[in-house]
This record gives C-alpha cells, sequence and structure tokens, in this order.
C-alpha cells in the first residue's frame, strides 16, 4: 500500500496505526500522494502555533479523512514532538476506521504499555472515572479495555508507592533451551547445538556477576528482586544451578530481597532434585510455563512435553515448598481453538498456580511460524481472551500487569492475572519502567531509571552466548555508566 508523509517524518509513529489496519501489508513511501489505487497520505501542518494534523485514505474504493486541530500543551520540544505522534495517529486511526470499517480495542493507543497513559493520569489528580473517560473518548479504546487499564493502573500506583529510592531490581540470563519453540524469537540456544557453551557461558557470567555485586555495594542501592529467566534456567543441571544461585546469594547480599523467581519454564527441564536446588538457593517463586495444556498444540509448537509432565512439574514443585507459581498460557497458537483453550485454562487453574499471564501470540520475524502453518483467527482469538478473563475473575484472580507487542493477532495485549498477595514486584516494574533493573548474561538489557525526572538510558550485553564470552570484560566494563546515571539523575 502506498504511504505519503507530508510535513513531518514521523514514520514509525504512522506505521504503529498501519499495522493495525493493514497486517501484512508493507508501506511503499511516495515523495507526492499517489492519488489513485489503495494509498494514505498523513500530512501536518502548522499555522500561528496551531497544528492540523491530517490523513486521507483511499482503500478498496473507499476514500476516507480526518483531521485534529490542537495546540500544544507545553513549549518544550519533547512535548511538542509527543502530542504531534499522538494527533498523527488519531488522525489517521479515524480516517482508517472509515476507510476499513474496522477499529481496534485499544483504539489509537499504540504503544507497549498502555497503562502508563491512565497511570500518569490518575497520579496527576485525574479520577478513576475520569481517566477511563479519557481513554475511551480521546484514544477510542473500547469500554472493556479501558476498565481494564484502569484497573491494572491502580495495581501499579500500589506498587510503585512501595518502592524506595534506592530499591532495585536484579536480572540474570541462562539462553538456553532444549528445543526452540516455533513461536520464538528469543536469543536462546538448544542445547542440542551448543551443550559444549554452558560451562565456559557460566564462568563468564560468574564474572559479571562479581562486578556487578562490587558496584551495587558501591553505589548503596537495594536489590528487592531477582529474577533469573531466558531460554530456560533449568536447562541447567542441578549441580549448576545450586553454583549459580549460590553465588547470587554470595555475591549481592540479599537481605533486602522481597522475591526470588526462577523460571522453569519446561516441563521437559525440571525435576525434583533442580526445585530443590533452587529453593534451596534462596528463590520462592518459580514459573512452570506449559503455553498450552493440549497435547497436539504442544507438538505443533515444538515442546517435547506434554500436559501430563507439566502436572508433575506441579506436584514436585508443591513438595518442594514454592509458595508462589507462575504459568503461562498463549493465545492464538498453531492448531489451537476456543475450545481447546478454555479446556487448557481450566487443566491450568485445576493447578491452582497463584499467577497466570494470558499472552496473546506475537508472530516475530525470527520465529518459525512465519514459515506458515495453521494459527486462529482474529476472532478466535479474541473468543480465547474474553474467555480466560471471565474463568479467571470467577476463580478468584485478578489482573495487575499488562503489555502488548507488535504483530499480535488483533492488536491484543498480553495481561498477567494473580490471586490476592501473589503479584510479582518485578513485572510490573519492568513493564511499567519503575524502577532500575540491572541485567546480567547474554542479551540482557540494564534499565536505568531515573522516576523523579523520567529519564531512561539502557545498557546492551552482547546477544550471543559465544560473543558475550569473547567480550566479558566489554560488558563488564559498561556497567560503569550506572555510577555516572546515579551522579546525574539521583
Amino acid at each position: 500500500m502506498k504511504l505519503c508523509l507530508l510535513g513531518h517524518d514521523f514514520k514509525y509513529a504512522v506505521e504503529q496505526i498501519f499495522l493495525i489496519f493493514f497486517p501484512g501489508k508493507k508501506p511503499q513511501y511516495e515523495e507526492m500522494p499517489p492519488g489513485r489505487g489503495d494509498f494514505a497520505v498523513v500530512s501536518l501542518e502548522e499555522s500561528d502555533g496551531e497544528y492540523a494534523a491530517k490523513a486521507e485514505i483511499s482503500f478498496g474504493g473507499t476514500v476516507a479523512t480526518a483531521s485534529e486541530v490542537f495546540r500544544p500543551s507545553a513549549p518544550d520540544r519533547l512535548t511538542l514532538r509527543r502530542e504531534l505522534q499522538k494527533y498523527l495517529k488519531l488522525a489517521f486511526y479515524n480516517a482508517a476506521v472509515r476507510a476499513t470499517g474496522r477499529s481496534a480495542p485499544w483504539g489509537a493507543v499504540t504503544n507497549i504499555r498502555p497503562v502508563k497513559i491512565p497511570t500518569g493520569l490518575i497520579e496527576s489528580g485525574v479520577s478513576v472515572e475520569d481517566a477511563e473517560r479519557i481513554l475511551r473518548e480521546e484514544y477510542f479504546v473500547t469500554p472493556e479495555k479501558a476498565s481494564l487499564a484502569v484497573e491494572t493502573a491502580l495495581k501499579t500506583i500500589s506498587v510503585k508507592n512501595s518502592l524506595g529510592k534506592r530499591d532495585i531490581s536484579l536480572y540474570v540470563g541462562i539462553p538456553f533451551c532444549p528445543t526452540r519453540c516455533s513461536y520464538c524469537s528469543f536469543v536462546s540456544n538448544s542445547v542440542e547445538k551448543s551443550f559444549k557453551l554452558i560451562r565456559p557461558y557460566l564462568d563468564a557470567l560468574y564474572l559479571e556477576i562479581e562486578a556487578a555485586a562490587a558496584l551495587i555495594r558501591e553505589t548503596g542501592l537495594n536489590i528487592i528482586s531477582v529474577y533469573i529467566g531466558g531460554g530456560t534456567p533449568t536447562t541447567l543441571t542441578a549441580e549448576q544451578l545450586n553454583a549459580l544461585l549460590g553465588k547470587i546469594s554470595s555475591s549481592f547480599g540479599l537481605g533486602t530481597l522481597r522475591e526470588f523467581t526462577v523460571e522453569a519454564g519446561r516441563a521437559d527441564t525440571v525435576d525434583e532434585e533442580k526445585l530443590r536446588a533452587i529453593k534451596s538457593g534462596g528463590a520462592d517463586r518459580i514459573s512452570i510455563n506449559p503455553q498450552t495444556m493440549n497435547d497436539g498444540v504442544l507438538r505443533a509448537i515444538g515442546r517435547r512435553h506434554t500436559a501430563r509432565d507439566v502436572e508433575a512439574a506441579f506436584s514436585a514443585a508443591r513438595r518442594v515448598g514454592f509458595r508462589v507459581i507462575n504459568s503461562d498460557l498463549i493465545a492464538g497458537l498453531p492448531t489451537d481453538t476456543p475450545a481447546s483453550f478454555r479446556d487448557s485454562l481450566s487443566a491450568m487453574i485445576n493447578l491452582s498456580p497463584e499467577n497466570i499471564t494470558v499472552h496473546t501470540l506475537a508472530v516475530k520475524r525470527g520465529s518459525r511460524l512465519n514459515e506458515g502453518g495453521f494459527l486462529p483467527s482474529e476472532s478466535d482469538v479474541r473468543e480465547m481472551l474474553e474467555a480466560s478473563a471471565e474463568t479467571l475473575r470467577r476463580s478468584g484472580y485478578s489482573p495487575y500487569y499488562l503489555y502488548r507487542q507488535k504483530f499480535t493477532a488483533g492488536n491484543f495485549e498480553n495481561l498477567g492475572w494473580c490471586r490476592d498477595g501473589a503479584e510479582s514486584v518485578y513485572n510490573v516494574c519492568i513493564m511499567e519502567e519503575l524502577q532500575t533493573i540491572v541485567s546480567l548474561g547474554a542479551g540482557g538489557v540494564t534499565k536505568l531509571v531515573a522516576p523523579e525526572c523520567g529519564r531512561i538510558e539502557r545498557i546492551f550485553n552482547a546477544k550471543y552466548p559465544y560473543e558475550y564470552m569473547e567480550r566479558i570484560k566489554e560488558e563488564i566494563k559498561k556497567k560503569e555508566f550506572l555510577k555516572e546515571f546515579l551522579e546525574k539523575y539521583s
């Protein structure tokens, strides 16, 4: 589809709306309005301090237009750019609704953290009712999603108010899996191909742990949550897990800790010996993530375990004594149906995890799902998500964190549910960018957050294990920026 931008260069903002209405189509940029065929023209004009964002779309023989006229709310450049993008997206969204006859559950809200909008409104003094109304009337979010966003914002604010100024979280990445799932685009290595990398990778990781611990002690920061993720950390042996958790505990000193989570995501990597190593190492939470409890769907996504294996992993985790277990389900997996998804949801609830996260499948460029295969329709995915919300609320769960990804079916969301008192502080903090999270290991992204001024900086580790190992001295050196950031913004 032809796309012409006039008077501005906000290509990314426009493409975010474009993807909602024209999935699978690639914009072909034109310097001048095409005038025929399927096309979109998004323009920006300014006169005496007033701006006009306009959109014209021709699609399937229908031509539709929309415009937004506004004056900036503040004179600074950053606020101006944000508002220009906002109103360009609103104009394009409304024109696209008229041209296609479709709408989107999240309206013109395209950011991956939609809860930030009601959170900011409520913290500025706007009532809960008005925050919900603004989402509906100004951003065209459906009433159901607006209510969900506000409910989740209140959980975010509660967690935010519980944080101290020097509180941070720690993430440790283990980028290895027994096999690679078909939907996965993360940087992870199958142990079938890279088993020999695990030992030297851990040696390099221990060096980064030691350096990071010294830096955190020097800067007087308090670690309140630790999260070991991947990949699949339980790809490691019980001995390796015991050594890793022991290294973390002895290096950092975790007297200020509120929670310690280890992903035991794949049931085919979990046994009681490993779970006891994790528990004795100080972790009080684990994630056992089947993604589905349907054996046929498990085969379709490349999992080697069965639903019965998941049940066995849960039983072992309860015997070992974990107080909080999280489980993930994905709506929209290959060969899944609304009926089989409901069965998975019921099976999951019967296992009684304290947290259940319901993801919407996002077909990323790096995943094998791009090679083809049957995927449920947008209407099927909507039915799955609606069923999950109804069933989980009825079973005593409430939503507590929410985020979105590109390329999700139907432009839907990922939503974390929990029972009272089982919220994951780490999940809320990372999704809503409430505090600094220091990330160690290959592919780790340290996010430095200064809540008072809203400043965010990132430190990227090398993506792949072999690069990370080769550059470990450089990775350690990068973290020195943490001191500079704290001196400047705290």
